[in-house]
């Protein structure tokens, strides 16, 4: 499934009770809505997913025109079922993608001695901060500085870091 255009959506069904769960455009069950809109860029249809208790769909994908080649073909449950699986995933996906981005490790070698080096970024919209860390083979912490959430974890920065005993490394 890819992303469209997201259209304007009626909303009052995600995330709240579906007084009816199961007809031809909406579906809800397993913690999803499936809502099968108009595709405002072009002819055709799209069916938007929405994770219970959220305002906008985690996945918005094409969806089948219905043999009048006018409407769109109705969902059901092995549809519903699919769509579920997929817009789980991709949402599972999402969040690892996060997690590694705010959470960075990597392995060197310095000073005679195998090094994990950390770098743990705290998002905030308004005041966002980031630890750098490191630690030996046997998990004895060896240092810890604060960092600008900017830094740029790498080989380098890592041997450099414990090259300069650990030294605070400059906002680049």
């Amino acid at each position: 499934m890819t992303d469209l255009h997201t259209p304007t959506l009626d909303t009052d069904a995600a995330g709240a009770d579906c007084p009816q769960p199961q007809t031809p455009r909406l579906w809800c069950g397993d913690g999803w809505t499936a809502k099968v809109i108009k595709n405002e860029d072009d002819d055709g249809w799209a069916v938007a997913m929405i994770k219970d208790g959220e305002p906008e769909p985690a996945l918005i994908g094409p969806w089948t025109m219905g043999r009048d080649k006018k409407n769109p073909k109705p969902l059901d449950g092995n549809a519903f079922i699919t769509l579920v699986k997929t817009a789980s995933e991709f949402v599972r996906r999402h969040e690892q993608q996060l997690h590694a981005s705010l959470h960075q490790r990597i392995t060197v070698t310095a000073k005679s001695q195998r090094i994990t080096v950390a770098l743990d970024i705290v998002p905030d919209d308004d005041n966002p901060t980031a630890w750098l860390s490191a630690s030996n083979d046997e998990g004895d912490q060896l240092a810890k500085v604060q960092v600008a959430p900017s830094f740029k974890l790498d080989r380098a920065s890592a041997v450099a870091w414990a090259e300069r005993d650990f030294a605070k490394p400059a906002d680049r």
